[in-house]
């Protein structure tokens, strides 16, 4: 049995009016480490307060280790961790005292369940006197996780909890991650950087509150239906508009240095379009096939479902 189940939920807000969460389906198997990738807006943090009890569906039926989201509410609160997208412990109290008061509320203590915690508590411990609000970010962030895991839960909840940290403490957090799955914790995780949907299992692509794809990361690349292209030249703003007003360019769109690209190549090459370039007077025009990443299947299911 899944650990996590959600069937056709839907959320709406300002009495319809806005649909946050749009028929939404899927399981997570036990022990498994699955991520709800997108956008602010998207309808992640909904289902996050859906599945901690804090929000009620509209519609549709939600489950916890077979614990209903509704009847069964006080029940899921004893058996998962949750770490909101926004630091919410207790910023006048240090990190030692937030632990020992979240350890309290969950009747146990941070002694009994250290073992857990220690790869992320050495961290802490030469700060453990320090005002939780005087942390620097990726401090409050296992601070928080810590918190979140300090009854031993069975799901772990954690909503965007890399937003607004370092790269480093981010590769850091997926590491500690890695570690918790392996100690049989499910795990859902929300995020807006895609470059973390491969380090889940399996992703679901959430875009207003409707799901358009749900499968491993490298599944999902797979099933992007065009050769894709790189594409940079000497002035990256007019090359954008001239690809875009291209009859035979099917997509354009900016990735860091590099224009992505798909076109139709039954009529259109490589060398053919160079040549157009260059005599359009681009200079040091680069293209080259590249991979697909998880990004770019977001961006083109996005566009797909904007046209439907």
């Amino acid at each position: 049995m899944a650990d996590v189940t959600l069937n056709n939920i839907v959320k709406t807000y300002n009495k319809g009016e806005v649909k946050a969460v749009n028929n939404v389906s899927f399981e997570i198997n036990k022990g498994e480490l699955f991520g709800l990738i997108g956008a602010d807006g998207s309808g992640k943090t909904s289902i996050f307060r859906i599945l901690t009890t804090l929000l009620l569906p509209d519609s549709g039926t939600a489950s916890i280790n077979g614990f209903d989201v509704i009847k069964d509410y006080k029940t899921i609160r004893k058996n998962i961790g949750y770490m909101p997208g926004k630091f919410s412990l207790y910023q006048d109290l240090s990190v030692q005292e937030n632990l020992d008061f979240f350890a309290t509320i969950f009747n146990t203590t941070v002694k009994e369940n250290y073992d857990l915690i220690k790869d992320i508590y050495i961290q802490l411990e030469p700060f453990k006197t320090r005002k939780a609000g005087k942390l620097s970010g990726g401090m409050k962030q296992k601070l928080a996780l810590c918190c979140a895991l300090i009854h031993r839960p069975t799901v772990l909840l954690l909503d965007e909890p890399t937003t607004g940290v370092d790269v480093v403490s981010r590769k850091e957090f997926w590491e500690i991650l890695k570690g918790l799955k392996q100690q049989g914790i499910t795990i859902l995780v929300s995020t807006p950087y895609m470059d973390e949907a491969n380090l889940c299992e399996r992703i679901a692509l959430l875009q207003n509150g409707s799901i358009m794809s749900i499968d491993r990361p490298n599944n999902i690349v797979k099933q992007f239906p065009d050769t894709l292209f790189a594409m940079r030249a000497n002035d990256m703003g007019r090359l954008q508009n001239v690809l875009r007003s291209n009859k035979l360019i099917k997509s354009c769109f900016s990735f860091g240095d590099f224009h992505h690209v798909t076109m139709d190549s039954g009529e259109l090459t490589m060398d053919n379009l160079e040549k157009q370039l260059i005599e359009s007077g681009f200079q040091n025009v680069i293209i080259k096939e590249i991979t697909p990443t998880v990004e770019d299947c977001f961006i083109y299911l996005m566009g797909n479902a904007m046209e439907n």
